[in-house]
């Protein structure tokens, strides 16, 4: 997956870090190239600075150390593209910025031709790729001011051409690298969101698979076990076939659950909840206080308070020893009490599940001990 930068604002100044100092270098492997063979391009405007200093009669000294620095600053500008290690860091970016302009201020000033100083474009574009967009606007400002009396002493006047086209140059070469880092923060947020839904997903899927499994299974071995006692007991089989009835439609209810969880299709019911908490309780031998109807309960609360019924049961049933289990239920609240020890130990898988369930629609799970003995847990949802 792809690493989003510290920050995605392409203006970012912070001088803190690497991470903190976002270069840019390029948003996909083909943008990249294909700047690098742009910048390759751009460099051969540099040929005829030479090619017109040797026409124009510039003694062989001179010329030959023109042409040093040509090589020099196309050396530099390429090494800026093409070998971006070499400014890994922060220090190494400022000693790029000051290897590349003072050669390319030494390419105008010795080249003293018209027009010449549109060369200082190569170190502005060095600096858009090397620098945090707010400090490379700075870099563009001051080279364009520093032109106007730089022109005056290469050439005794103001060349307005050359400065307005240097002006130029740093727009544009400043708007692209902005574009082309806002384009590669937002692929890069894109992959992170990608990746955030898919384990958001997979969350969703465990805890559901937890709901589900965790009641039905502990329903089912709660229930198995009475029909076993009452085969051994020499019970009356026409009972012990009921139990075992009501355990393969609890299975049957379960897989189909499962079903419904993987495709995403599945929907809880109160009532339905409150039919299956009725037999589990009754199989493990703990007497039900349980409401006769749930009319009162707002549509929007019936899902969550659906879940919160499910674990609450669940854990009585499992874990507390508890001889009766009384549920209250109303508008948009419901509360399970028993009369046991309550779970072991720190929240389980379930109640941190149901807790972050009701926290989806704001609401809020309370569980604990009470004084008097037992076990209390309550949600409620907001209207």
């Amino acid at each position: 997956m792809n690493s989003v930068p510290a920050t995605v604002d392409p203006d970012d100044d912070v001088l803190v870090d690497d991470a903190a100092w976002p270069a840019y270098l390029g948003s996909t492997p083909s943008a990249r190239r294909g700047d690098r063979l742009g910048a390759s391009l751009f460099v051969l405007f540099l040929v005829p600075i030479g090619l017109a200093s040797a026409r124009d009669g510039m003694p062989p000294g001179p010329l030959a150390v023109l042409v040093a620095l040509l090589v020099l600053y196309a050396l530099c500008f390429l090494g800026v593209w093409w070998v971006p290690a070499l400014w890994r860091g922060t220090a190494r970016r400022l000693a790029m910025i000051c290897v590349v302009f003072p050669v390319g201020v030494a390419v105008v000033l010795l080249s003293g031709l018209s027009g010449s100083m549109a060369v200082l474009g190569y170190a502005l574009s060095a600096s858009n790729v090397m620098l945090p967009l707010r400090w490379a606007r700075v870099v563009g400002l001051v080279t364009v001011f520093a032109a106007l009396p730089a022109s005056w002493l290469v050439t005794g006047a103001v060349d307005w051409v050359s400065v307005v086209f240097l002006a130029m140059v740093a727009m544009i070469a400043l708007g692209m690298a902005r574009l082309a880092r806002l384009v590669g923060a937002l692929r890069a947020a894109r992959s992170e969101i990608r990746a955030l839904a898919v384990a958001g997903e997979r969350e969703r899927m465990a805890r559901d698979l937890h709901d589900v499994l965790g009641h039905s299974l502990t329903t089912i071995t709660v229930k198995t076990a009475l029909a076993r006692r009452l085969v051994e007991s020499g019970a009356d089989g026409e009972r012990v076939a009921g139990e075992l009835r009501e355990t393969e439609d609890l299975s049957r209810r379960a897989l189909a659950d499962i079903r419904a969880t993987v495709s995403g299709q599945r929907r809880m019911s109160l009532v339905a909840e409150l039919v299956s908490a009725r037999a589990a309780l009754r199989a493990a031998g703990i007497e039900a206080d349980l409401p006769h109807a749930v009319d009162d309960v707002e549509a929007r609360a019936e899902e969550p308070l659906a879940y919160v019924l499910r674990e609450g049961v669940t854990n009585v049933v499992r874990h507390s020893g508890a001889g009766r289990c009384t549920v209250r239920v109303g508008a948009r609240w419901l509360e399970v009490v028993d009369d046991g020890a309550g779970p072991p130990g720190e929240p389980g898988n379930g109640l941190t599940g149901l807790a972050e369930r009701l926290a989806e629609v704001r609401g809020t799970l309370d569980f604990g001990p009470l004084p008097t003995g037992g076990f209390r847990l309550s949600a409620r949802v907001p209207g």
